[in-house]
């Protein structure tokens, strides 16, 4: 039992705050030490090394940098103001941008932090001057800067493919599909919403200042084509096996760069501070993967595994008891810690017992990913949630944030219960 109660105690200590690459890997020596003596660790620079010379994760820094210089380009803003222009004139219309501007955001970034930072910037000051209810502003912005966890080029995708061996180009072509749904049932619920309570999302009056609606729509082109244009080559890369995903990564930094000459906002500067924030966030990353690295290590060598993975196997109704417990654990722990997190440590432990009851191994990613998209919504710790009250004007309350999310995130519930339940409907059946 020694493994699992070094589970818990990691939990524990992650809940209370403590880093958590430093936990995981603090908590794998002390009981790897005391169960098996240092010899356990014996392999662990080989480890190390192989994940240095992983190719597919070679993606992550390419595509975080790709989303760093091309939040820096002011691309947010231009493609909120060009939607805005475009529907701000329909009942909800400024809403329907930004779930619009954020899925847009997601195919080019995939950085969650960015998206909901810029379009709190942005967006929020605008819809409480248009008199938006500040629930249904702060909920809109929170979901659609989520987007980029299951759009590619999603980073969570490339981890599951890497720990689950599926290759990356594959789940990038699954996920398309519940992306597209997600985002439709956004903008139907705004769509009801409006009609049945005109007074939540008001038309903005028709301004001439902003041209005519020939030139609207010239602005808005002008906006979107270019980052489009790249979110397309990109993922079109991949699709027709022209690329791997980590070529198409390369590719697609040089990509946003050109944009950021295209945008006029290139320069020395801006390049170094983007290559900076990448080395930061990717060495959060393999730092969080080395932690986990040392857990699982130790987690293997003391039984934990063979005890879940028994308990998990015999569970009633075999593969959807399995399914159907292993989501709404994913979904409990996403409340408390971060998708990485469970990505490293969670999943591993899941992904022989998937394999062991014959479950289509993209299926199942991307019912993953889907839930781990839910986590950067749910109070008390959803990221997004953090990320938007720390650029929300004083007057926006944290239940305004709380109340906002929480049709969206049934919405996310109801997607997934759909791919859990109709897989053919998304083709992964």
């Amino acid at each position: 039992m020694i493994g699992i109660i070094m589970f818990f105690v990691a939990l524990v200590m992650l809940l209370f705050g403590f880093p958590v690459a430093f936990t995981f890997g603090g908590v794998a020596l002390i009981f790897g030490v005391f169960a098996e003596g240092w010899d356990m660790f014996a392999f662990m620079p080989f480890r190390i090394q192989s994940y240095m010379e992983n190719t597919v994760m070679m993606a992550v820094p390419l595509f975080i940098f790709m989303g760093i210089v091309l939040q820096k380009t002011r691309l947010a803003e231009q493609l909120l103001e060009a939607m805005g222009k475009l529907f701000g004139s329909v009942r909800g219309g400024l809403a329907i941008s930004t779930i619009l501007v954020g899925s847009l955001l997601a195919a080019s970034t995939g950085v969650v932090g960015a998206s909901v930072v810029a379009m709190g910037l942005i967006s929020l000051p605008v819809m409480m001057k248009y008199q938006y209810s500040k629930s249904l502003a702060c909920g809109t912005i929170c979901a659609s800067g989520t987007l980029g966890q299951i759009i590619p080029p999603s980073i969570i995708l490339i981890i599951l493919g890497d720990v689950l061996g599926i290759p990356v180009g594959d789940l990038f072509h699954a996920a398309l599909a519940p992306g597209f749904v997600l985002i439709a049932c956004y903008i139907l619920f705004i769509v009801v919403v409006t009609w049945l309570k005109p007074g939540m999302a008001p038309a903005i009056p028709y301004d001439e200042s902003l041209g005519t609606r020939s030139q609207q729509i010239r602005d808005a082109l002008k906006a979107i084509v270019p980052p489009l244009a790249l979110v397309l080559i990109v993922l079109g890369s991949i699709f027709s096996g022209i690329a791997t995903p980590t070529e198409s990564s390369a590719l697609g930094g040089v990509g946003a760069v050109i944009l950021s000459l295209i945008y006029r906002q290139f320069s020395w500067k801006m390049l170094f501070d983007s290559s900076l924030e990448t080395v930061k966030v990717t060495a959060m990353v393999f730092a969080i993967l080395m932690g986990a690295t040392a857990f699982s290590m130790a987690f293997s060598y003391t039984g934990g595994d063979y005890i879940v993975e028994e308990a998990l196997l015999n569970l009633p109704g075999e593969k959807w008891g399995f399914i159907i417990l292993a989501m709404i654990a994913i979904l409990v722990l996403g409340f408390f810690i971060d998708f990485v997190e469970i990505a490293f440590i969670i999943v591993p432990i899941l992904a022989p017992v998937a394999e062991a009851l014959g479950i289509n191994m993209v299926w199942f990613a991307i019912l993953i990913a889907m839930n781990l998209q839910t986590s950067f919504l749910t109070p008390p710790f959803g990221f997004s949630l953090f990320y938007l009250k720390g650029v929300a004007p004083r007057s926006v309350r944290t239940m305004d944030i709380y109340r906002g999310v929480i049709p969206f995130i049934l919405i996310q519930i109801a997607v997934l219960i759909s791919i859990l339940l109709m897989p053919g409907l998304y083709g992964m059946d």
